[in-house]
């Protein structure tokens, strides 16, 4: 059997097809909460809309802000270990709390501590899906990177799937110009 005759441009060919297949799923997830986080800003359902404080100074203590968030009972928040994260937006008057036991957010006036909005914060959700982190770190090191240099290889190979017939096609146009003008000469290599 002879072996047969090793070309870049099926090379190329059959690294794309294969390479296509095995990061479609992880590029899909990419792509798809993308677009979601694209658009957190417009929709409330993935992430609630900073309300309005009156002041623009904040004043309330930590012990205050602890309180108002236990004092909500979606959040399950009952101590500092509860919540993920403070949002402090002096220049909007508030403060926004966000329970790290689920995607709930309590947003407070940063002055008196009155509860403006009370919802549910699917941003984040989302973001660690886009990254890979809700999957471990297995999944984001072993799933998502590979994907990630898969699709680079991609990019290349689809750039010289692109770039070959235009070379191709040119270099060709080339030799039969050549051959126009000195039809006895062999054509060039």
């Amino acid at each position: 059997m002879a072996l047969k005759k090793f070309t870049w441009h099926k090379f190329h060919r059959k690294v794309h097809y294969w390479g296509a297949l095995l990061c479609s799923l992880p590029v899909l997830i990419v792509i798809i909460t993308g677009i979601l986080l694209m658009l957190k800003k417009d929709f409330d359902w993935i992430q609630p809309e900073t309300q309005k404080g009156p002041s623009k100074n904040p004043t309330i203590s930590f012990q205050q802000i602890l309180d108002v968030a236990k004092s909500v009972p979606e959040s399950n928040i009952k101590e500092w270990g509860d919540i993920d994260r403070l949002d402090v937006r002096p220049s909007k008057g508030v403060i926004k709390i966000r329970s790290g036991v689920n995607m709930v957010e309590v947003q407070i006036d940063q002055e008196t501590g009155e509860i403006l909005q009370t919802a549910v914060r699917r941003s984040d959700f989302i973001e660690t899906i886009h990254d890979g982190s809700i999957f471990t770190d297995y999944g984001k090191k072993y799933v998502f990177l590979p994907s990630s240099v898969i699709l680079l290889i991609l990019w290349l190979t689809g750039i010289y799937l692109f770039l070959f017939p235009i070379n191709t096609k040119r270099r060709k146009r080339k030799e039969r110009r050549l051959k126009k003008r000195n039809p006895t000469d062999p054509a060039p290599m």
